[in-house]
């Protein structure tokens, strides 16, 4: 069995990356803090022909979110594929004036040290079986600080750079890592935001590999 795991999975764009990765014969494990939504999003995505289940961890809970990913490999086989892409509590996004180092402990929590704790459980398992995929889905902030949005700018800057690192230093594993930037909001109907045209990009940085940073959207940087 060939497992995706989706951090974040929710009725936009986990579901649309779901059904994506699905038609290409994935197992989808679906990770976030509620079981019951969880449950109904596995259950319909059943009905459409993708063999998915779900797993409730909260990203800020290092432990759980291990065994969440543990419990995903022993129901559905390795995780070949992790991508990392919960959405930022809107209490993260204060303006930079009013962000004390204590308010960037919940954003790198969740941005960063979350993300860390899912490579660290993952990446064993890919390193010996020779190949895997880490893709992280991030907001326009990651490269274009937003003075509004302190807290997720500076967290995802650093996600960002860690994700480089480990897309620079795992290469020679067959370890693919890839981000993708969607600037503004995920919008059903858009050309570039839609989640089913956003799912199409990430498999296709999966299937076909390549650069590290991807932009769903032109933006000037």
């Amino acid at each position: 069995m060939t497992t995706l795991a989706i951090i974040g999975a929710g009725p936009g764009l986990g579901a649309a990356v779901a059904r994506r990765f699905g038609r290409e014969a994935f197992d989808v494990a679906l990770i976030s803090r509620s079981q019951e939504h969880l449950d109904a999003l596995a259950d319909e995505l059943r009905q459409d022909g993708v063999q998915a289940r779900g797993f409730a961890a909260d990203v800020r809970d290092h432990q759980a979110l291990t065994a969440a990913l543990d419990a995903a490999t022993s129901a559905l086989g390795p995780i070949e594929v992790l991508q990392y892409s919960p959405v930022p509590h809107k209490d993260f996004m204060k303006p930079v004036q009013y962000t004390s180092p204590q308010d960037l402990q919940g954003p790198l929590e969740f941005s960063l040290f979350g993300p860390m704790a899912a490579v660290e459980q993952v990446l064993p398992d890919m390193r010996s079986r020779g190949r895997g995929t880490l893709l992280f889905v991030n907001g326009g902030s990651a490269v274009r600080p937003h003075p509004e949005r302190a807290g997720t700018s500076i967290a995802f800057a650093a996600e960002s750079a860690y994700a480089r690192m480990l897309h620079d230093s795992l290469a020679t594993d067959n370890i693919h890592v890839a981000q993708l930037i969607v600037p503004g909001a995920i919008t059903t109907g858009d050309p570039h935001t839609d989640p089913a045209v956003l799912a199409d990009t990430l498999w296709a940085l999966h299937h076909k590999r390549g650069d590290f940073r991807h932009y769903a959207s032109p933006m000037n940087v």
